[in-house]
């Protein structure tokens, strides 16, 4: 690596840990990037040149996760359900390592979980990038109306386990508690798409003036 491409790689982490540090001290919507720019000594063109978006300094580092999760898909050995529950089993995340005593683990998904959960634009932000995600893997699976339809289902699975996750998290639950809780949400998953979703909703919900929830024949 010369030393252009160092200090450019320098420069862009210098800017989004400062970036980081001061969405967790402040939350998201009330930082602005003249003012990360200007606490990591560069100038806002400098910053922009790195992030185009100012949500980018909070995701991009996330956003990872997804490539490696296409890469697992694409790559797999046996059905796609298997492929992609091996993948979040083995993810070895923030939680996992929170779980196992770490720290400093739990103080950044804490930090994460808390910033985009006081922020709309983080929020919005969020389902794109799960929405770019399904689109992806619907592609990888495809591109057929069968593959779009696995490609939710499997996504819709790794939503779940981000809103558990989050409202654990914010109510201060254990991240041991919380880990077991994703295994079982995990295996009651993964067993109801490995059943194909047959029997579920057989009938349109029906609400009467009572409040009382059923099922049409």
């Amino acid at each position: 690596m010369g030393l252009r491409e160092l200090k450019k790689r320098q420069t862009r982490q210098l800017i989004m840990e400062t970036a980081w540090r001061l969405f967790a001290d402040r939350g998201f919507d009330q930082v602005t990037v003249i003012e990360i720019a200007r606490e990591a000594q560069v100038s806002e063109a400098t910053v922009f040149n790195h992030f185009p978006a100012k949500e980018d300094l909070f995701f991009l580092p996330l956003e990872a996760f997804g490539a490696r999760l296409l890469e697992a898909v694409g790559s797999r050995e046996g059905s796609v359900a298997a492929a992609f529950r091996r993948f979040l089993e083995s993810s070895g995340g923030l939680l996992d390592q929170a779980a196992a005593g770490d720290a400093v683990a739990l103080e950044r998904l804490r930090t994460i979980n808390r910033v985009i959960s006081a922020s709309p634009a983080l929020q919005a932000r969020e389902q794109q990038v799960l929405g770019r995600a399904t689109e992806a893997l619907a592609e990888v699976l495809g591109g057929e109306v069968e593959a779009w339809v696995a490609a939710h289902a499997l996504m819709g699975v790794h939503r779940t386990m981000l809103d558990f996750v989050r409202r654990g998290i914010l109510a201060g639950e254990e991240p041991e508690r919380l880990a077991s809780g994703v295994r079982t949400l995990t295996e009651t998953a993964f067993a109801l798409l490995e059943r194909g979703l047959a029997g579920y909703a057989p009938g349109v919900r029906i609400v009467d003036r009572t409040g009382f929830r059923g099922r049409t024949p």
